[in-house]
């Protein structure tokens, strides 16, 4: 460093020194003025592309992200999927996408099932579905009324359902005309000061009614958030012991991006070295008992975080990651099963069964 110092001294006395002070004296503000010019236009040029990926949603990222590969089912090193209410699934249908995960769950597609076959083994088997919605707050005026009539029209239809809705205000939940053999039971629950606690009480929550009622009267179950709404039929063929959703923003993202818990003080952290694929916690689903583990795993997760007083990255959803990491789903729902529009149209996605409604957290989180 002193013979770089001693260079640059040197250099500036035998090379113009002169010169240049007098330079600097005839312009004192010319070399400065331009400096700051440039770190201005750098300034709004950077914030304006921060801006442009903000408003437009990574839509470059988008773009590209469709490149990257997803896999394919290896049937060649390993038995066909085969499912409970589908049978044989036809991966063959859909040979662009992954039908099936290493460990030998099916991963649900369009075309890749009969739902004929689904429809008439669950009514073979007369069971009962349960659909858990949680509508606190502003989220129940906003939201509920066009879930339940939509779920109404694409859920379960033709079987026998039962909706759990969890709500602080169970007198301002809508009347909607229900089809026959469904019921609908509305469940008091305590508002949260912040809505990351009310995402995190679902856990312990759920767990509570799959002990008691819920647990009782329902064979399945599915969890869904309620700022969405049914587009298309969601039948029998998504049921499952432990029913995972993909997430539709991360479904082409190679693991070590997902977003996973990192902090290794979370109960809910997972390695870059670990993870499958990255779910969805605004759907899940599967058998009672199934799903008392689920829940169990989140609550107890949570409460550890707590008394460590840390929060995980996604709340419930990372807890939720987790598990199905330690405990495999058996059966996963392509995003086709809950799509959000603002993601750019993809060839994959040919019927969207459930979207996500505009996100209006400045309304319902205040």
């Amino acid at each position: 460093m002193a013979l770089r110092a001693e260079w640059g001294v040197s250099w500036l006395g035998s090379h113009g020194g002169c010169q240049q002070r007098q330079r600097s004296q005839g312009r004192p503000t010319w070399g400065l003025s331009r400096a700051k010019k440039r770190l201005l236009w750098r300034f709004f040029l950077s914030a304006f592309g921060v801006l442009a990926l903000y408003y437009y949603r990574f839509s470059i990222i988008r773009h590209i992200e469709v490149s990257i590969p997803m896999g394919i089912c290896p049937t060649n090193t390993m038995p066909l999927p085969r499912d409970n209410f589908t049978g044989v699934l036809r991966h063959w249908a859909r040979p662009e996408v992954p039908t099936c995960t290493s460990w030998g769950a099916p991963i649900i597609w369009d075309d890749t099932f009969d739902p004929h076959v689904a429809e008439q083994e669950a009514r073979r088997q007369n069971l009962t579905i349960g659909l858990t919605v949680f509508a606190v707050g502003r989220y129940l005026d906003k939201y509920l009324e066009h879930f339940l009539m939509s779920a109404e029209q694409h859920f379960m239809v033709g079987q026998n359902v039962v909706y759990y809705v969890f709500t602080d205000r169970p007198k301002a939940v809508p009347y909607v005309a229900l089809g026959q053999g469904r019921l609908l039971r509305v469940k008091p629950v305590q508002r949260e000061k912040r809505w990351q606690d009310v995402s995190m009480a679902r856990m312990p929550t759920l767990h509570q009614a799959l002990g008691g009622q819920l647990g009782q009267e329902a064979d399945y179950v599915f969890c869904l958030d309620v700022d969405q709404y049914f587009t298309g039929n969601f039948g029998p063929e998504v049921l499952g012991d432990l029913v995972a959703q993909l997430h539709a923003w991360h479904y082409h993202w190679p693991r070590w991006l997902l977003p996973y818990e990192r902090d290794k003080r979370s109960a809910a952290a997972l390695s870059f070295s670990e993870g499958d694929f990255y779910y969805h916690a605004a759907v899940f689903g599967g058998s009672v008992a199934g799903l008392l583990r689920l829940t169990a795993h989140c609550a107890r997760g949570q409460q550890l975080d707590r008394e460590h007083g840390i929060e995980a990255l996604w709340h419930d959803e990372s807890h939720l990651n987790k598990f199905f990491w330690l405990s495999k789903p058996t059966k996963l729902l392509s995003p086709e099963f809950c799509w959000a529009e603002e993601i750019d149209s993809r060839t994959e996605i040919r019927h969207p069964r459930l979207l996500w409604a505009p996100k209006e957290y400045t309304l319902v989180r205040n």
